[in-house]
């Protein structure tokens, strides 16, 4: 099990408990089996960014106290350096690296997303809110909504992030994207 897991599930359920939310609660805000929630506290289960984002929101705390500890202080503008991001493995196949991490009450987060090559289909997710991804390096082959739609260095998207999503990196490279969640 991972440690990392284990602190952000440790801090998710005090801060849940502190708010007076069940469990059963949370699972029902989250749209997940109680028992699927019970594992992101735990630590058993990785977390996906978008439901961490959900679970702040509702605990009306910012996402980066569940990732770090530590509350952001900023409230008038923060500077991210290159390659200073917090740095979350959400997932196997993507790597996440939070660019606002400091910034007290976002409305939006943005990360920078790595997307590893892999031989098997992507697992596809789906969160409440927008979601607009910017191809940085590689090529991205994004699934949603009963399309596939391919996307170079330097194109976007927007899309409605509450239909069934996936990025698979193509040409057997990793591929970076700026990601803004909201």
């Amino acid at each position: 099990m991972n440690e990392k897991l284990e602190e952000i599930g440790s801090r998710i359920r005090e801060l849940r408990e502190l708010s007076k939310i069940s469990p059963e609660e949370m699972a029902g805000h989250l749209k997940v089996p109680l028992e699927t929630y019970c594992g992101y506290e735990s630590g058993h289960l990785d977390i996906p960014a978008s439901l961490l984002f959900k679970i702040a929101q509702r605990l009306d705390v910012d996402m980066s106290l569940l990732l770090t500890g530590q509350e952001p202080k900023m409230s008038i503008f923060t500077v991210t350096r290159k390659g200073e991001g917090v740095e979350v493995e959400r997932r196997k196949q993507y790597r996440y690296q939070s660019l606002a991490g400091r910034f007290a009450h976002k409305k939006a987060e943005p990360f920078i997303v790595t997307v590893e090559p892999r031989s098997e289909k992507p697992a596809v997710y789906s969160h409440p809110g927008q979601e607009f991804d910017y191809i940085l390096e590689g090529t991205i082959k994004i699934y949603i909504h009963n399309n596939e739609i391919v996307l170079n260095e330097g194109d976007s998207i927007f899309f409605d992030s509450s239909y069934d999503h996936a990025m698979e990196a193509l040409n057997n490279r990793p591929a970076r994207m700026l990601v803004i969640v909201m």
